[in-house]
């Protein structure tokens, strides 16, 4: 394995553990408004 094929590695390692997380603590798509002080 050539140095290239070792950093495409560990950036799809770092992929699979981060994007999990990262789905679930972004806040959601969806626009909510709280508008109870009308």
């Amino acid at each position: 394995m050539n140095n290239s094929d070792a950093v495409f590695s560990n950036i799809t390692d770092f992929c699979q553990v981060l994007l999990p997380v990262w789905e679930t603590h972004r806040i959601s798509d969806t626009k909510t408004r709280n508008n109870a002080c009308r």
